[in-house]
C-alpha cells in the first residue's frame, strides 16, 4: 500500500493532537521527520519519563525514556519509516515510567509523503498493552481501575461513608469441582445479589477474582455497612436455594469508614482488605470492621517480617540463644538447659518471643532460623559436657519445620557434625498439630526416637493434652505446663491431679518435668509430687550462653 499524501500542516496536526487527546485514553502523537520534532498528548508526561510533551531531536531524546533493551529495534525501525521504507509502523516495545520500572506499549502509526513522495509525518497513538480494563465483562460491574478512578475524584477529602469489600470463601472450590465457566456463573449471580441490595447514591465494583467493593460516599454509617453485608448474605443464601443447592458458599466482608481512610485510593485497598482478611481469619461468612489499632499493629508484623528477613540474610544478625537450667528434682543439681530463642530487633530492643516466633512460622523462616538455633544449642552442649559428661539440650521444635523441611535429615547431620550422642539432645514438640495424625509426622517422630533423640512433650496439662499420645508417641518425657502449675501448687484439686499425672507417667516409663518453679516454697510442694527435673526461675532465668557458662561452670565461653 503506498503512504497517504500530507493535506494537512505541522500546526494543524498538533492542533487536533491538543484537540481530540481529551477525548480518547490512548495517546496520540505526530513526527515531523523533516523538521525533527515529536508532539505527544500532554497527559502522556504523567504517566511516562518524558522531558515534554514536544521536543525536537527526536531519536536522541527518545534515548532518555526508551526502555535500553529495545532502543535499537526502535530506531531500525525509525530509519526505515523515514526512509519511506515503510508507511505504516506497528511495535510492541517498552518505554519507562517515572517510577524507572518498564512499561509495554503497542505503537501505531502511518507514514504521510509530502506530494514528491519523501515522507514528512508519522501519525499514530500509543496504548499500553497492559493496562487495566475498566470494566469486566463476567460481572458486568466496572472494575478496579475504574473504581480508582472513581477516588481520585474525591481524595484527600472523602465524603462520609463506607467502603465494603467482600469476598467469596472458598471460590476456588467452585471452579474445582463445576469448571471455571460455572464459576463465572456465580461470579455474575453474586454480582446481581449485592446490586438488589445497595441503595441510591453507592457504587458497586468487581475488584480481584471472586472480590466486590461497595463504594458509599453518602452518609452510611458503619451499622448501614453491617445491615447492608446481613441483606447480601441472605439474597445468596436465596440464590443457592433457587439454584438448588449446586454450589453452597458464604460470603466474607471488611468495612473501612471512609473516615479511617487516609488520602489515596491505595490506602482504602490495603485498609479493606486487611478488615476482609480479618473476616476471613475468624471463620469467614462474617463481616469484620477495620480497627486502626488493630492494622497497626499488622503493620509492625510486617516491618517486623522484613527485619527478621534481612536478620536471616545477613548472618543470623540479631539472633541468639538464651539457655536455662534444667535440674534434678531431688538434688537440684544441673542436669541440662532448654536453649530458647531471642531477637534483637532495630535499635537492638529485644522483641518478645510470642511477637517474632509466630511471624517467623507463618513467614517460614522459621525453617532457617530453627536450623541455626539447633546448632548453636549442640555447639555449647559440646562444650558444657567437657565439665558435665551427662549434659543435655532440649531444642523446641516447630510443626512448620516438620511439616516443610527435612527437619529429621537437619538433625541428625547437625549430631554427627558436632559428634554428640543423640541422647544429647532431646526435641520438644508444643505444636497442637504434632498431636494429628500425619504418616509424615510419625515418619519424623519415629526416626528421631530410632536414631536416639530423646523426646519430650512441652506444656503438657493444657488443652492439647491427650492421654492416647503418651501411648502412641511414646515420648522420653513431659513437662508440666507452668500455667497448670500454678494452679496445681495452690488448689488441691488440681494437685491432686499433678500427683497422680506424675504417677501415671513413671509407670508408663516417663520421667516428668515441672516448669515454672519460682519460690521455695513452690519447690517443696513441687517435690512432694516426685518429678524427675525442675524448670523456673528459682534455678535460674533464661540466659546468654557465656552468662550460663560463667555461672554455672565457672569459665568464658570458648
Amino acid at each position: 500500500m503506498t503512504a497517504e499524501i500530507a493535506k494537512f500542516t505541522t500546526e494543524q496536526m498538533i492542533d487536533m493532537v491538543g484537540l481530540f487527546s481529551p477525548c480518547m485514553d490512548d495517546y496520540l502523537y505526530v513526527c515531523d521527520f523533516k523538521e525533527d520534532y515529536y508532539q505527544i498528548s500532554p497527559r502522556a508526561v504523567n504517566r511516562f519519563l518524558l522531558p515534554s510533551d514536544h521536543f525536537h531531536e527526536v531519536e536522541k531524546v527518545h534515548k532518555q525514556f526508551v526502555y535500553p533493551e529495545d532502543l535499537d529495534m526502535l530506531l531500525v525501525e525509525l530509519e526505515l519509516l523515514g526512509q519511506g521504507k515503510k508507511t505504516f509502523h506497528n511495535l510492541h516495545y517498552r518505554w519507562i515510567g517515572h517510577d524507572r520500572e518498564p512499561i509495554w506499549i503497542n505503537c501505531r502509526g502511518r507514514v504521510l509523503n509530502d506530494p514528491d513522495g519523501t515522507p514528512h509525518y508519522l501519525v499514530g497513538c500509543i496504548n499500553e498493552i497492559g493496562a487495566k480494563q475498566k470494566a469486566d465483562n463476567v460481572s458486568g460491574l466496572l472494575g478496579e481501575f475504574s473504581l480508582g478512578i472513581y477516588y481520585a475524584n474525591y481524595v484527600p477529602n472523602l465524603p462520609d461513608g463506607f467502603l465494603l469489600r467482600l469476598g467469596l470463601d472458598e471460590f476456588r472450590d467452585i471452579n474445582e469441582s463445576h469448571g471455571n465457566e460455572y464459576g463465572d456463573y456465580i461470579l455474575r449471580k453474586t454480582a446481581q445479589c449485592i446490586e438488589r441490595n445497595i441503595r441510591s447514591g453507592q457504587k458497586l465494583f468487581r475488584i480481584v477474582a471472586d472480590e466486590f467493593a461497595v463504594v458509599d460516599f453518602v452518609g452510611g454509617t458503619i451499622e448501614d455497612a453491617r445491615e447492608l453485608y446481613r441483606n447480601i448474605k441472605l439474597s445468596i443464601l436465596d440464590f443457592i436455594e433457587e439454584n438448588k443447592y449446586k454450589a453452597v458458599y458464604t460470603v466474607s466482608g471488611g468495612i473501612v469508614d471512609n473516615r479511617c481512610i487516609e488520602d489515596s485510593y491505595e490506602s482504602a485497598m490495603k485498609m479493606s482488605e486487611f478488615a476482609l482478611g480479618q473476616a476471613k481469619k475468624q471463620g469467614k461468612n462474617s463481616c469484620h470492621v477495620f480497627d486502626a489499632k488493630e492494622y497497626e499493629t499488622y503493620l509492625k508484623g510486617r516491618q517486623l517480617l522484613r527485619v527478621l528477613h534481612h536478620a536471616v540474610n545477613h548472618d543470623f544478625e540479631g539472633f541468639e540463644v538464651y539457655f536455662q537450667p534444667l535440674v534434678g528434682a531431688s538434688d537440684g543439681r544441673l542436669s541440662g538447659a532448654e536453649a530458647l530463642l531471642r531477637f534483637h530487633g532495630e535499635n537492638d530492643r529485644m522483641v518478645s518471643p510470642g511477637e517474632f516466633i509466630p511471624i517467623l512460622e507463618e513467614s517460614g523462616l522459621i525453617i532457617p532460623v530453627g536450623r541455626w538455633a539447633l546448632r548453636q544449642a549442640v555447639d555449647a552442649c559440646k562444650e558444657w559436657q567437657k565439665y558435665l559428661p551427662e549434659f543435655k539440650v532440649n531444642v523446641n521444635l516447630s510443626y512448620v519445620q516438620v511439616l516443610k523441611s527435612r527437619v529429621l535429615s537437619d538433625i541428625k547431620g547437625i549430631i554427627e557434625e558436632f559428634g554428640v550422642r543423640p541422647s544429647s539432645v532431646c526435641i520438644e514438640l508444643t505444636e497442637s498439630g504434632y498431636l494429628e495424625e500425619s504418616m509424615h509426622f510419625d515418619k519424623v517422630w519415629n526416626g528421631l526416637k530410632d536414631y536416639g533423640i530423646l523426646l519430650a512433650l512441652d506444656d503438657f496439662g493444657t488443652g492439647y493434652s491427650n492421654l492416647h499420645c503418651l501411648s502412641d508417641l511414646q515420648p522420653a518425657y513431659i513437662k508440666m505446663d507452668r500455667s497448670f502449675m500454678v494452679k496445681a501448687l495452690s488448689r488441691e484439686y488440681e494437685y491432686r491431679l499433678l500427683v497422680h499425672t506424675v504417677d501415671m507417667a513413671h509407670s508408663l516409663g516417663l520421667h516428668v518435668c515441672m516448669e515454672g518453679i519460682e519460690t521455695k516454697e513452690e519447690l517443696a510442694k513441687a517435690r512432694e509430687a516426685e518429678p524427675d527435673y525442675i524448670q523456673g526461675f528459682l534455678f535460674g532465668r533464661p540466659c546468654s550462653r557465656a552468662e550460663f557458662n560463667r555461672k554455672f561452670f565457672g569459665e568464658e565461653t570458648a
